[in-house]
């Protein structure tokens, strides 16, 4: 059976219950898309782990050179890399316990996707997490 993404309403609740999203691959360039995204949650409420081994900061925080390096819980993984990278990321995110493997717009691997639903993650693939967080909780993460 293919893979499908959680309902709007479940994407909805992944969000509104999640604080933390360590993104692999978050680059320190401003210009490019992970970093504006990245930027974009941070200033919606999200704490924001990078996980760059070439980079020692990036948005004001420490950057990880893997999620296993990582002291904090995380809540949501969310990839930024190409899709044939993202098994390992899977199987990273099982081992730190994660909750949700998100792949990014245009990302999208069934391997990936098996690992982590195997090792009891939420997954969510080829979509963005700042598009979606701005369609469903336009008035922030209040849960009012």
């Amino acid at each position: 059976m293919a893979f499908q993404n959680p309902t709007r309403e479940q994407i909805k609740d992944i969000l509104q219950n999640s604080t933390t999203v360590a993104v692999v691959g978050l680059s320190d360039n401003p210009e490019r898309v992970s970093y504006m995204v990245s930027e974009a949650m941070q200033a919606k409420g999200y704490t924001i782990i990078p996980v760059n081994p070439n980079a020692d900061t990036i948005l004001g925080h420490k950057s990880y050179a893997s999620l296993k390096d990582i002291p904090d819980q995380v809540d949501i993984v969310n990839v930024f890399r190409r899709s044939e990278h993202t098994p390992p990321v899977a199987e990273e995110a099982v081992a730190i316990g994660a909750k949700t493997l998100w792949l990014q717009l245009g990302i999208a691997s069934e391997e990936a996707a098996d690992i982590a639903v195997k090792g009891g993650l939420q997954v969510i693939m080829d979509r963005c997490i700042k598009v979606e967080d701005s369609i469903l909780l336009p008035d922030g993460k209040s849960k009012t």
